[in-house]
């Protein structure tokens, strides 16, 4: 069965008989999208639909992982533990009412429970040449940062496909092409790390934006073994009217489905 399942994986595009299989998990979560997948010890992509996988859509909080790097190499802050002031002000109409996380917080924190507020202050001192420069740099995202809130990466034209988040995110792993120190990027490491056993370990970011009707949800991340790293990007959608209560756990139960059949993660 795992043989047929990674022929499917890998050849669905040449295979039509094997889409039921990777697509058994949006359809169980009621969602469209897609995963991205690379495993670096083969050199090999993976991807549930390539032509999903090859369309932007905001990053929403999975653009923390890049803000934080720029925030950090700008000097915006000194480290993860700078605290950033609590504004007084939010805007529940679109983020939904959070007390929680009002209040001053550091980088670290904001970053681990996706503080939204924390990073538009920090966007606010960073400036849009500074984003412009690096994100050209990175080569990350669509460029177009014509929106002008502060937070372009959850609303307005600013895209990235899951394909880009994946090689961005490989470049960060081999701290290879990137404009930032190894300093910065082993912060950014440190922070990202969301699970961590004896047999493997979970660097990753979560996202979620509403636009036009619709719920846009990632998990973005890799998963470093014994013998191996996996790299991932998985994205979801549907019309916020099917009021599904799973949207947010489907982000990472549709990856974890696909990792865990590749063995990369184990129960």
């Amino acid at each position: 069965m795992r043989t047929l399942f990674l022929f499917c994986f890998l050849f669905t595009a040449a295979r039509a008989g094997c889409q039921t299989d990777v697509q058994q998990p949006f359809k169980a979560c009621r969602v469209t999208g897609s995963t991205t997948l690379f495993d670096l010890k083969n050199n090999r992509w993976m991807i549930s639909d390539s032509a999903d996988a090859a369309k932007g859509t905001q990053p929403a909080s999975t653009f923390k992982i890049i803000n934080l790097l720029i925030a950090l190499e700008t000097r915006v802050i000194n480290d993860e533990n700078a605290i950033v002031k609590w504004p007084g002000h939010t805007d529940t109409t679109l983020y939904g009412y959070r007390p929680d996380i009002y209040r001053d917080m550091s980088v670290k924190e904001a970053f681990e429970v996706s503080a939204g507020w924390v990073f538009i202050e920090l966007a606010k001192r960073i400036g849009r040449e500074k984003y412009r420069y690096y994100l050209d740099k990175c080569d990350y995202g669509n460029g177009d940062l014509t929106e002008k809130d502060a937070d372009f990466w959850n609303f307005g034209p600013f895209a990235i496909t899951p394909k880009n988040q994946v090689a961005f995110l490989i470049k960060v792993y081999k701290e290879h092409q990137l404009p930032f120190s190894k300093r910065n990027l082993a912060i950014l490491k440190k922070v990202m790390i969301t699970e961590e056993k004896e047999q493997d370990t979970i660097r990753s970011k979560t996202g979620w934006t509403r636009i036009a009707g619709k719920n846009i949800g990632w998990w973005t991340g890799y998963v470093t073994t014994k013998d191996n790293v996996y790299f991932f990007a998985t994205r979801i959608l549907n019309d916020r009217a099917d009021n599904n209560p799973d949207f947010g756990n489907c982000r990472k139960t549709i990856t974890r489905y696909f990792l865990e059949q590749l063995e990369a993660l184990h129960h």
